[in-house]
Parts: structure tokens; C-alpha cells; sequence
């Protein structure tokens, strides 16, 4: 496979991870792309390097269009090294190339990630980038993820290189959305940004408010297929997460050691759906940590269940937390329940780690002591139908 023309002058040369399995603890169980693009017009200009063992893939891509001593510029998007890898060969090796990255956070991640002192020009909110026939004017979009991520706006193409934005972990030999299909899409856009970008919910909203401005005819991210046919779809969907949108539905999240917990779960769950609410358990021990968070993107409400450890909390059940905590989902509802022996403690500390995740406990846990019988499976199934209840009523509010 070769570089891949998205309009006339205008290549993808990027590198397919076909084997990727894990990034940095997210499960990417479809590999991922790491993508560049060239732009040749009268100055020649590479956005973007691909993780540096592709180097060779990315290189090999650029020579079948033009020379590296033809290279004139060389953008740095995102500091983080998935995108910036590259860097250190390509700017020993494209010998006339300046690199271009955002002022302060930019060039201060690149000098103290590789210690260098290549060529570098700095850019701003709406610095332009003159190439002949072509302008790429370049947009700071902050905390999407990093405090150095910026997007570059090819103004006569109308094309969006919008870094980690609308990206998705998918390796393919299509590179873009109408050849992979929507459907198949979609769910790994919002594993994504769940995964990725939830934390930053407000800054995307407005990101993606200011970029609606702009005559954009293809998004092309730095993971994933390029969006040139449903570019509504995505970014509808981008404001929605960001603002925490969420189906009236609930989740049972919990692990157990010897059954107690996970019997509640399940009268949890059918004491929820006996109220006509959509519910999904996952067993921390047998899920994914990075699907369980997809699926809390659009939820309402999460009830997380714990057997006690050392009066605390379940080691798995307490890492879950540590990553939901970091993602700071909005607008959730929350609740703990779990089983004891002699003595509890898993129930209330698992309530003041949803509320540290600003997540509204609404209602006291459920703390049942080793194996729970019928009378206390019965209050299990009240517990799930009063979350329920709750949820309908702030659905309604």
C-alpha cells in the first residue's frame, strides 16, 4: 500500500499498526494508524510523523511523491510521540525543513521531549502558513488533549487536519469513512474520545463551536479513517459527549470474590429493568476497562458494587474507579453497593470515590453481610427499582 491522494496535491503517508493491542492501558483490539500527510505545492510541507518504528513505512510513502530535500516544512501538531516520533529522523534527514509548532507549550514539549535545536517557528491563533497556492492557517485547540494540541486548516482545500479530534483507533487499508461504513465507525469514535477526551467535555464543545466556522470539506485525523462523507455525524456526536448527553440508561459495574456481590448485581439489575430501563452488568474481572468507559459515555446512571478487602475496596473495583475518576464524567448519577463478613467498608469508600468523580450518589449504598438470601435479594431488586425511579425523574426534570 502506498500514499493515498485526498485531493490533488494533497497525500496521505502515514502507517498502519496492524498488531497494536494496547495503547498506553486502552485496549485497541482493531490496531490504530499513526497519520501524516504531505502537501506539495510550490513549498512542500509534511503535517505530522507517524510512532518511529514506522518511520521507514512513512518515508518510503513521502520518496513516491517528492524528495526530502524538497520537504520545506515539517508541522508538529501534538507533542505526544505517537505523532511526533518521527521527528528526530525525519528533521536529520530532510535537511532544508523548519519545523512549525504551537508557541509556548508546543515548542516547549518538543525541546524538552528531544533535547534538539532543530530549526523551529512558532505559531498562534490564526498564524498563516503562506505555501504558494495554498495557506494552512493554524487553530490552538487546548486540551484536546494536551495543552500544545493545535489543528491546521488547509484553507483552499477546506481540509481539517484535526490532530487527536474525531480520531479513531482503526487499522485499515481504506482510509476513509464512506469505504469503512458509519456503522462500523462510530462505536470505536466513541471508545475514542471516552477513553481520551471525555475529561475535557467543556473545551471540546467550544472547540468544536469554533471550528464550525470554517468551510471544511474533509476532516482528516491523526488515528483513523478520514471523514469526507459524514462530517455531520461526527461532530453532532463530539458535541453531545462534550456536553454529557445521556439515554436513560444504567449500568451494574462490580467483582466479586465468592458470589455474594455478584448475586446483588443481578437482583440490582432486574429490580432496574423491571422499570423498563435499559441496564448492562460487566464483571471488572471478565471486561475491558476501555469498553466498560464507552459504554459510560452515554449512561445515567452507574452503580458500582465491591466486595470488602481488608475493610476497603477490591483492588479491580478500586482501579476502575482511579480511571473513571480521571475521566470526570458529567451529569451522572451514581450508587455503591456490595457484600461483607465481619466487618464492611467497601460500600461507603466506593461512595466517596464516585463522589470525588463528581458523580450525585443518589442514594445510600446497599451493604449486605456474606451470602445474601431471599428477603435480602428482594431489597436488592427495590434498590434497582428506586435507582430507576430516580432516573426517570431526573430524565423528566
Amino acid at each position: 500500500m502506498g500514499n493515498v491522494t485526498l485531493t490533488e496535491g494533497v497525500h496521505w503517508v502515514g502507517a498502519i499498526d496492524w498488531n497494536i493491542r494496547n495503547f498506553h492501558g486502552y485496549s485497541t483490539r482493531l490496531g490504530t494508524s499513526y497519520n501524516a500527510y504531505l502537501v506539495v505545492d510550490d513549498k512542500v510541507t509534511l503535517i505530522d510523523t507517524v510512532k518511529a518504528p514506522f518511520y521507514e513505512v512513512m518515508v518510503s510513502r513521502v520518496k513516491e511523491i517528492v524528495s526530502l530535500d524538497d520537504i520545506d516544512y515539517v508541522v508538529s501538531n501534538h507533542v505526544e510521540m505517537d505523532h511526533s516520533g518521527s521527528l528526530p529522523m525525519i528533521m536529520r534527514d530532510a535537511k532544508n525543513a523548519r519545523l512549525i509548532t504551537l508557541e509556548k507549550f508546543g515548542e516547549g514539549g518538543l525541546r524538552k521531549t528531544f533535547h534538539s535545536d532543530w530549526p523551529m517557528d512558532t505559531v498562534k491563533e490564526g498564524s498563516e502558513l503562506d505555501l504558494g497556492k495554498r495557506k494552512i492557517v493554524f487553530i490552538p485547540t487546548p486540551m484536546l488533549h494536551w495543552p500544545d494540541s493545535m489543528c491546521s486548516y488547509l484553507l483552499e482545500d477546506k481540509i481539517l487536519f484535526s490532530m487527536d479530534a474525531f480520531g479513531q483507533h482503526i487499522a485499515s487499508s481504506l482510509r476513509f469513512d464512506d469505504e469503512v461504513g458509519i456503522d462500523a465507525i462510530m462505536p470505536e469514535a466513541a471508545k475514542y474520545y471516552a477513553n481520551i477526551l471525555m475529561p475535557f467535555g467543556d473545551l471540546i464543545v467550544r472547540a468544536v463551536d469554533k471550528l464550525s466556522n470554517l468551510d471544511i470539506d474533509m476532516i482528516a485525523p491523526s488515528h483513523g479513517v478520514i471523514w469526507r462523507t459524514h462530517l455531520d455525524t461526527i461532530t453532532k456526536a463530539y458535541t453531545s459527549w462534550g456536553k454529557g448527553e445521556s439515554k436513560n440508561k444504567a449500568l451494574v459495574i462490580y467483582d466479586t470474590m465468592w458470589g455474594s456481590t455478584e448475586k446483588m448485581a443481578h437482583a440490582i439489575a432486574e429490580g432496574i429493568m423491571s422499570e423498563d430501563i435499559e441496564v448492562k452488568l460487566y464483571n471488572l474481572t471478565r471486561s475491558d476497562h476501555s469498553d466498560i468507559i464507552t459504554e459510560v459515555l452515554d449512561t445515567k446512571a452507574i452503580l458500582i458494587g465491591s466486595p470488602t478487602l481488608n475493610n476497603g475496596i477490591f483492588p479491580s473495583v478500586a482501579g476502575f474507579l482511579c480511571y473513571l475518576k480521571g475521566l470526570k464524567p458529567k451529569g451522572k448519577l451514581g450508587a455503591a453497593f456490595g457484600s461483607h463478613g465481619w466487618a464492611g467498608g467497601a460500600v461507603k469508600a466506593v461512595e466517596q470515590e464516585l463522589g470525588q468523580a463528581s458523580i450525585d450518589v443518589i442514594d445510600s449504598g446497599l451493604a449486605i453481610r456474606f451470602v445474601p438470601d431471599e428477603e435480602e435479594l428482594q431489597k436488592c431488586t427495590d434498590f434497582g427499582k428506586t435507582i430507576a425511579v430516580r432516573m426517570r425523574k431526573d430524565k423528566e426534570d
